[in-house]
């Protein structure tokens, strides 16, 4: 008995054991997804960003109004709508996993129709935008120029929530080709769109707006098509009909806390740019604090590669009950995440003297940003673990903890002390930098502490009987 005993403690052990070749073919495997994924979502994003970039060279009053503007849409709008379509990495990815593929493309159809509904009452908010930024106190003059900025914006925000399903359709498959040609045309075309637009026709800085409500379409029209008629689709594309409906509850007991935990996180940015708005020299304040966000959000797109990556591989193979395969690829994935850091905050910093001409030509803004680039660079390291820490628990399902931790984090730390040094303290824009980066920096170590204390035994036992469950459940419904 005792013998029978260590032989299957020593089996366990050989199991969960981490091997090189092992763990250097995770991260191989990490890699090619990751790599694509970047490339998409640094596309996806740089299309606001060039529109910043164009229009901020019509001046001050427009770079920070467009800034405000998509700051705005980002914290009301872009981050909702992301934030739930991430609920599918869990639905979707351990599904695939566990080769049930129609369902699939049923949960996709079901989460495209559930944010297109999202979309009506922020609509609503966004044309009320102006009057919004004047009643909180906001410059008028910038309040005008983001309130039709943001109008113009509208077409956008219904293409992203049709592109965001999508984009988690293809990447729980790892089918990554179609995303990164599409992505990558779409910036292609939007770069001498966006000039144009702005300079070329009397739309002036909303012609960036419309720019970008382009540009999104244009990726979504293609990749449904993509999904509607590639045979390497065919598995799971499932045809469309009541069903959508029935999975509306499942869609949205992850949508909801993936979407409360990443809009905790995007708010806090986003709120201290408006609380820059009430800092003496408010346009210069703005200015710096966008370029500042812009940068961090865009370098955010290398992480969030990883991340996705370590979702989709976490997920996959939870949802196939391998559990010590998931646990290699969060290892594989955190490695990747310290390379990445490393790299890109060393030559950020190295170019601190000369990325704020980017934005804009004034001396002022371009000395002001080489003086918060030290800053900056710990913001890209941070961001670079919680990415893929934050990318890890969307693969789990535990995205109701993140909540938890991004609302101790930032909001009972990082906003405030913010605050304190901003306005009491006497800081300024730099205080409040310092001080959301105290609530990244507790969120970081409390996500690390949440993700090396998982039983990945039992995070696959749970995916496996909640996949299970639900479709013996539903194959009842339909007898």
């Amino acid at each position: 008995m005792e013998e029978s005993l260590l032989q299957k403690h020593q089996e366990e052990s050989v199991k969960k054991r981490v091997t090189w070749s092992g763990f250097s073919e995770e991260m191989r495997r990490i890699s090619v997804i990751a790599g694509p994924m970047v490339v998409v979502v640094c596309s996806q994003y740089l299309l606001q960003v060039v529109s910043i970039m164009i229009v901020g060279h019509l001046g001050e009053l427009y770079l920070s109004s467009a800034a405000l503007a998509i700051s705005l849409a980002g914290v009301s709008g872009f981050s909702l709508l992301m934030g739930m379509a991430s609920g599918l990495e869990t639905i979707c990815g351990q599904a695939f996993g566990a080769q049930q593929y129609q369902r699939v493309g049923m949960q996709t159809y079901t989460a495209i129709f559930c944010l297109i509904l999202v979309c009506i009452p922020v609509s609503v908010l966004w044309i009320n935008m102006e009057n919004i930024l004047v009643f909180m106190g906001q410059d008028p003059l910038i309040s005008h120029e983001s309130g039709k900025f943001i109008i113009w914006l509208l077409p956008a925000l219904f293409a992203y929530a049709i592109l965001q399903p999508l984009v988690r359709y293809f990447q729980i498959q790892s089918m990554l080709l179609p995303m990164l040609a599409s992505s990558c045309a779409a910036l292609t075309v939007h770069v001498p769109l966006c000039w144009v637009l702005v300079f070329k026709t009397r739309l002036n800085n909303v012609g960036g707006a419309l720019a970008v409500s382009i540009s999104i379409w244009s990726n979504v029209i293609f990749l449904g098509l993509y999904m509607r008629y590639s045979s390497a689709c065919a598995k799971t594309r499932a045809p469309i009909s009541l069903e959508i409906f029935k999975g509306t509850w499942e869609f949205f007991r992850f949508a909801i806390p993936s979407a409360v935990m990443i809009c905790l996180e995007w708010w806090s940015y986003e709120l201290m740019v408006l609380l820059s708005g009430l800092l003496p020299n408010p346009q210069l304040e703005t200015s710096i604090l966008s370029v500042c966000l812009n940068t961090i959000s865009t370098l955010y797109a290398i992480p969030f590669g990883i991340g996705a990556a370590a979702s989709t591989r976490v997920s996959n193979e939870l949802g196939a009950g391998k559990a010590n395969a998931a646990r290699v690829a969060v290892l594989a994935a955190m490695s990747l995440a310290v390379i990445e850091t490393s790299i890109v905050s060393a030559t950020l910093f190295a170019c601190r003297h000369v990325y704020g001409y980017i934005f804009s030509n004034e001396k002022e803004v371009v000395d002001y940003v080489t003086v918060m680039a030290p800053l900056v660079c710990i913001s890209v390291i941070i961001d670079s673990i919680q990415g893929v820490l934050t990318g890890i628990a969307r693969g789990c399902g535990w995205q109701h903890l993140g909540v938890y931790v991004n609302l101790g984090a930032f909001y009972l730390c990082g906003i405030p002390v913010a605050a304190l040094l901003a306005f009491v303290v006497g800081v300024g824009g730099k205080g409040l930098w310092i001080g959301i980066q105290c609530g990244a920096f507790v969120q970081t170590i409390l996500l690390s502490v949440i993700t090396g204390s998982i039983n990945w035994e039992k995070q696959a036992i749970k995916a496996r009987k909640r996949l299970f469950d639900d479709q013996f459940s539903a194959e009842n419904i339909l007898v």
